[in-house]
C-alpha cells in the first residue's frame, strides 16, 4: 500500500522535554545517520534528505524528482499534555497543476503524518497526513485516495506561501475527534516525507522546528 508509513521505519522512544515542549527531530548528523529511510513502493527515486542551519538553527532539505521516501519515529506523545503541533517549513519548489486528492496526483512536497495504532497491523492504523499543499486551500482536508486510515489536512499552500519559511499550529488531539471520530490520548508514530511519484515532478522543501507544545 503506497503512502502509508506507518511506521516500521525506526523504533526510537522520544522523551526531550524542554518546559512544556517536546522536540521530536534535532535535524542533525547524528539523528540523520540513525533514521531508517522507507522508499515508497514504486517509487523511482529516493528523497534525498540532507541537513543544513540558518539564524534559527538546524534545518532538514528534501528534494526528489519522480519519487519519494520517508523519515520517521516511533514516539510516544501524549496529547493530554502537549496536544498541539508546531512545525517550521517552507517550500521552495512546488507542484503546482497536479490534482492531489487523486491517486495520480497524490504529491506533496512537504508532509507530516501523526500515527495513532489501532489495530494489529500498519493498515489498521489511523493516521493525519498533514500537507503543504501546491493547489488546495489551507484547512482543506479529505481522505486519502489510497486508503480510508489516512486523511490529508492542508497546513500550509504555496497558493499563499512560496519559497518563504511558514510555522503553523495545529491542535492534534482535536483533530483526530474532527477527522477520525476519534479520541486519541497518546500518539505512536511521526513521520517526515516529501514525494513526487505520481507527477514525476522535482520539488524542493525544507523543515525546521517540529514540536508539541501544551499550548
Amino acid at each position: 500500500m503506497k503512502k502509508i508509513l506507518i511506521l516500521i521505519i525506526s523504533i526510537f522512544f522520544f522523551n526531550n522535554v524542554y518546559g512544556d515542549n517536546l522536540e521530536i527531530f534535532q535535524f542533525n548528523n547524528e539523528e540523520l545517520d540513525n533514521l531508517k529511510v522507507r522508499k515508497i513502493r514504486g517509487a523511482k527515486n529516493l528523497t534525498n534528505y540532507s541537513l543544513g542551519n540558518n539564524e534559527k538553527g538546524n534545518f532538514l532539505r528534501a528534494e526528489v524528482e519522480d519519487g519519494g521516501s520517508g523519515l520517521g519515529k516511533e514516539v510516544l506523545v501524549d496529547l493530554n499534555k502537549t496536544p498541539f503541533l508546531n512545525i517550521t517549513w517552507k517550500v521552495e519548489k512546488d507542484l503546482s497543476g497536479i490534482n492531489e486528492k487523486s491517486k495520480k496526483g497524490h504529491d506533496f512536497a512537504a508532509r507530516f503524518f501523526v500515527v495513532k495504532k489501532t489495530g494489529l497491523t500498519p493498515l489498521s492504523n489511523k493516521a493525519i497526513n498533514y500537507v503543504f499543499s501546491s493547489n488546495e486551500e489551507i484547512e482543506d482536508h479529505w481522505t486519502s485516495p489510497y486508503t480510508k486510515s489516512s486523511i490529508d489536512y492542508v497546513l500550509s499552500s504555496t497558493k499563499n506561501s512560496l519559497n518563504e519559511w511558514v510555522t503553523v499550529k495545529t491542535n492534534v488531539k482535536e483533530d483526530y475527534k474532527k477527522l477520525h471520530n476519534l479520541d486519541v490520548d497518546i500518539l505512536d508514530g511521526v513521520a517526515i516525507m516529501a514525494d513526487t511519484d505520481q507527477s514525476k515532478k522535482r520539488s524542493i522543501s525544507y523543515f525546521q522546528s517540529i514540536y508539541f507544545s501544551a499550548n
